[in-house]
């Protein structure tokens, strides 16, 4: 736990249980000494793991994020169980309510439909394309997707304020390729939605499934077709489309605009981003073609797969059997105790849950007192420093983007642990007998949480995930790092490890989020937040040049059979990697002094740094997971965050004698060292 980072100096992470007897913080059972660290360092270290471990029955993947991510749930769990059994406050008393809410089994099945019964006459009476807006922007504000995404956050261009953003969206499966390929998988995928559909048809007793489900799948193939890709999706500079709300109209003259800006709960808004243009020029097109009969069961259909994991187990079955054993080939759901904990806490990145901040707080009292904080801010600032030495000494960088780069470096500012100020949630009600109710509620508490921000300044306090996320995070808009609780743990940190294997880990990770200010798009941003070109022409075409030589690097990579990696997509990651582990290792070789380290364990310092950066990547995938991921996932799959970024680092070649016949091998001349 981050508690035992009060063992820290400024200048390292101090390494020993005792001076006498070192840990290494590696785990030698899980390396497989038959593969040489210098053909493939991921194998080396998690060989054995990978062929002893199996992925749980209720999961896509499992590795190191997981284990935490299951030993975090196991800590909320209790906390949760305590609040229902005895609340101390308003804040327990409303976790507690949740989470009987959603465990109430036999409440949920004895009402059915009844919860959504309203909405989906609602949809029976729709009768024009400004009923089907208006129909669509009031089910976005709980949650349910429809063909426009809609949500306020900083604007790119002036980040003092906020800014209402339209954007594409729509789609059941989770990429529009899964529409448009003729792979074999993708075929799969298309018929397990079809059958999808027609099972929630016949569940809510809707006739007509099978044609609807054609429809459906028709209209989204439609939607797909004309969205962008994840890659161009990536570009902060064709996402940024300001212009005048009224200028909507003629931008997507079939859309009733003032339609769905009222029921958003911005009418009259001056200014709108339109992220994606291409998309809504076309879908006023695509929406007539379509016609009503279509949207009308589109809207049937999203309403129900919204509400499905919330309704009778039936409806939970069908739902569990398209989105995670279908796409992601999970074979089993998980417990009902672990959905009920996810939903009131969060399940992941950027996911709040219903309560997540609110559960933060009773988190953070028990597994992350304050005062620890200050030590990790330590360790930032000592891998800032070392940042700072690298830019100095850049070769392919001007003097003039130097001085730039610097200054935004040090504008950077850094979050640990958990928020100063949590948010206020005394105004969301929850009853402990309405869980879709409740879920709807706190959607909507969210929606307009976020309308409601769009006349006041920006909240720099303000947090994208949970104190009780194992993740970390870079946001350009404010030019931040933020490091929540639950990842300040083995094998990240470990006070009772050496110095080289937490530098490997939690170091390389701090690296990894400063380097996100400084990747291919990240680098747009300037130190206040601004997306604004800082860089000559010059050192941006330098710059380019490198990055090129890193997507040819990663599309060399191929994770499944004909399945290549996108070197694009996964850009600005494997630039974060590859900068943040030359940074971390940098200031681990200056916390060492003139001593230069012992060896430990068999292995010397430089060897268990590059040991502990492969051991953070443990994971296994399943090959449907996989495939989602290698569509829509921008960080590339383990094996080659652990093997990608050394085959640069002549650090490892030095610390494990690599030469050329070695699988990963560079000539000196081919490595790319960036930031």
């Amino acid at each position: 736990m981050l508690h035992r980072l009060l063992l820290l100096s400024i200048v390292c992470l101090c390494a020993t249980a005792t001076a006498d007897e070192p840990h290494s913080g590696l785990d030698p059972d899980g390396f497989d000494k038959s593969v040489r660290a210098q053909d493939d360092l991921f194998l080396h270290v998690n060989g054995r793991w990978l062929m002893s471990t199996e992925i749980p029955s209720d999961k896509s993947n499992y590795g190191s994020f997981t284990r935490l991510d299951d030993e975090a749930r196991e800590n909320i769990r209790t906390i949760i169980e305590e609040a229902v059994n005895n609340p101390t406050d308003a804040i327990s008393r409303k976790v507690g309510d949740f989470y009987r809410s959603y465990m109430n089994e036999q409440l949920i099945e004895a009402r059915g439909l009844a919860p959504i019964r309203e909405h989906l006459a609602a949809v029976d009476s729709l009768a024009t394309p400004e009923d089907v807006t208006r129909f669509f922007a009031s089910a976005g504000i709980y949650g349910m997707p429809g063909p426009i995404g809609f949500y306020v956050s900083v604007d790119d261009k002036n980040s003092g304020r906020y800014l209402v953003h339209v954007v594409q969206s729509g789609l059941t499966l989770p990429d529009r390729d899964y529409y448009l390929g003729d792979r074999p998988d993708y075929k799969s995928a298309r018929t397990a939605l079809r059958t999808y559909i027609t099972r929630l048809f016949e569940l809510a007793e809707i006739p007509d499934g099978a044609a609807a489900a054609d429809q459906i799948i028709q209209l989204e193939t439609a939607l797909a077709d004309i969205q962008w890709s994840r890659t161009e999706l990536r570009d902060a500079e064709k996402r940024y489309n300001l212009m005048p709300a009224a200028k909507l109209a003629t931008t997507a003259p079939a859309i009733p605009w003032n339609v769905f800006l009222e029921v958003s709960g911005v009418p009259g808004v001056p200014e709108v981003n339109v992220v994606t243009p291409s998309y809504f020029e076309k879908l006023g097109a695509v929406a007539t073609a379509a016609g009503l009969d279509a949207w009308k069961a589109y809207a049937r259909f999203h309403l129900l797969d919204t509400a499905a994991p919330y309704l009778p187990k039936a409806f939970v079955d069908a739902h569990f059997e398209l989105h995670d054993k279908a796409v992601s080939g999970v074979p089993q759901q998980k417990p009902r105790w672990k959905k009920a904990v996810d939903a009131t806490s969060g399940a992941g990145a950027g996911d709040f849950g219903v309560l997540g901040e609110p559960l933060g707080q009773l988190y953070v009292r028990r597994h992350f007192p304050p005062e620890s904080r200050q030590r990790m801010i330590e360790l930032v600032g000592n891998l800032m420093k070392t940042y700072e030495q690298s830019i100095h000494g850049l070769k392919w960088m001007t003097a003039e983007t130097k001085q730039k780069a610097l200054e935004k470096l040090g504008k950077i500012t850094t979050k640990i642990g958990y928020p100063d100020v949590w948010r206020d949630f005394t105004e969301l009600q929850i009853a402990a007998d309405d869980l879709i109710g409740n879920i709807m509620r706190s959607r909507r508490f969210e929606h307009f949480r976020q309308v409601n921000r769009l006349n006041e300044p920006v909240d720099r306090r303000e947090w994208g995930m949970t104190p009780q996320t194992v993740n970390a995070y870079y946001n350009p808009s404010l030019n931040e790092i933020v490091f929540p609780a639950a990842i300040l743990q083995p094998p990240f940190f470990d006070a009772n490890a050496d110095d080289a294997v937490n530098y490997g880990g939690i170091g390389a990770v701090i690296g990894h989020e400063i380097s996100h200010g400084f990747d291919d798009e990240g680098s747009k941003y300037d130190g206040d937040g601004n997306l604004k070109n800082w860089w000559t022409e010059t050192d941006r075409k330098a710059f380019e040049e490198l990055t090129g030589k890193l997507v040819a690097q990663y599309e060399s990579y191929e994770p499944l059979p004909g399945r290549r990696l996108n070197g694009k997509l996964t850009l600005g990651e494997n630039i974060a990697d590859l900068s943040g582990m030359a940074i971390a290792y940098k200031a681990y070789m200056l916390s060492l002094g003139t001593d230069g380290g012992k060896t430990l364990d068999g292995y010397t310092p430089g060897q268990r740094f590059f040991l502990g950066w492969s051991q953070i990547w443990r994971r296994k995938y399943r090959d449907d997971e996989m495939v989602r991921r290698l569509l829509i996932d921008p960080h590339s799959p383990s094996a080659f965050r652990a093997n990608g970024p050394v085959a640069n680092l002549d650090a490892f070649y030095e610390a494990f004698g690599v030469k050329p016949g070695d699988r990963l091998y560079k000539p000196p001349a081919e490595r790319i060292q960036i930031w």
